[in-house]
């Protein structure tokens, strides 16, 4: 029975402190001290059949030795974390110093980088940038434009009217503004001239959507008041900001007009970008592409924002942000703006 202990021993001995893992050193503590089947365990149950004078020499060598192992599987479990810690470490070391991956990074709206660029072309000439409610009242987007009751812009045809939520006749008439020159009145009324503005923001009508037509969109609204502007001003503004939004000499022309807000009115072309004059399809032929209407301000807008008469002139002007940024862009659908085509997006 001594010798099957020292067996015991040397084994552990030997096979303990070269156990790879904690899963073999699990095998190990079984074999060796298993309640059921362990080798010292079955020579401790044997003990009952050695007769008196053996029990206590064998039963101090069998508890000696558990001591030990026990002592071995101590040492061993604690050499498997820290090598197992530093295997860990090893793998999960990070060098804080190195560059972090960087992120992949979202895409600008093509419209809001022209509007970006817009904005920076005007501020460049002193005007300052405006911005407006949504929805507006029917004053603010009709009356005080100097638009008549039966003007065919306040049809449904053209506008979205909001109901009043409780049911009741809603005083004043409230909408989604068709046009960001309402914002000319509010700044009017609260400033006095000179002033130099441009109004971007969303506008609303009522429409069918097509390849360049939609119910939402962008527009930039452009206001210069002072004692003595004149149309030169405004050609000599206006040329200088498409220049530098196109990057190319352009040459722009004026048509005469009609629009309630403004007298005289006139419409403005500028020089095809793609053809340069040529003659192509996007001008259709002509050399020339329409991008705003524009006049000198209606005395009648003047005093609706609270001005005296006769002290001051001034002109405005307005474009869509989306037909120009498909023109500067060359993009073919004004519907590809709200799509939510990344494969769009990424282009810009």
């Amino acid at each position: 029975m001594v010798k099957e202990i020292k067996k015991i021993e040397d084994s552990a001995g030997s096979e303990i402190p070269t156990a790879k893992n904690r899963e073999e050193l699990e095998e190990l503590r079984i074999k060796f001290l298993g309640r059921e089947k362990g080798a010292l365990t079955l020579i401790l149950r044997s003990l009952k059949t050695l007769p008196d004078a053996d029990k206590k020499r064998v039963g101090e060598e069998a508890n000696k030795l558990r001591g030990v192992i026990e002592g071995l599987f101590a040492a061993r479990t604690e050499e498997l974390k820290r090598t197992e810690t530093e295997s860990i470490l090893k793998k999960e070391w990070l060098d804080v110093t190195r560059p972090g991956k960087k992120g992949p990074h979202g895409h600008l709206h093509p419209v809001t980088l022209v509007r970006r660029e817009v904005e920076k072309i005007f501020a460049s000439m002193g005007f300052g940038v405006v911005e407006g409610p949504e929805v507006e009242t029917e004053w603010y987007n009709f009356d005080a434009l100097n638009i008549p009751v039966d003007h065919p812009a306040r049809d449904m045809v053209d506008t979205f009217f909001l109901k009043n939520p409780k049911g009741k006749n809603q005083s004043p008439k409230l909408l989604l503004r068709t046009h960001t020159s309402p914002v000319q009145i509010r700044y009017m009324q609260k400033h006095n001239s000179p002033l130099r503005i441009i109004v971007p923001g969303r506008v609303y009508r009522y429409e069918a959507t097509d390849a360049s037509h939609d119910i939402q969109f962008q527009q930039v609204e452009g206001l210069m008041v002072d004692k003595n502007v004149s149309v030169a001003n405004f050609k000599g503004v206006v040329l200088e900001f498409f220049k530098k939004l196109f990057g190319m000499n352009v040459e722009i022309r004026l048509r005469p007009s009609f629009f309630p807000f403004t007298e005289p009115s006139f419409e403005i072309d500028i020089s095809c970008i793609a053809c340069n004059k040529k003659g192509c399809s996007i001008c259709k032929k002509t050399g020339w592409l329409e991008v705003m209407g524009a006049g000198m301000v209606h005395p009648k807008v003047f005093e609706a924002a609270g001005y005296a008469p006769g002290n001051q002139q001034g002109f405005a002007f307005g474009f869509g942000l989306d037909r120009v940024t498909m023109m500067k862009y060359k993009i073919p659908d004004i519907r590809l703006f709200h799509s939510g085509d990344i494969r769009f997006l990424k282009q810009f």
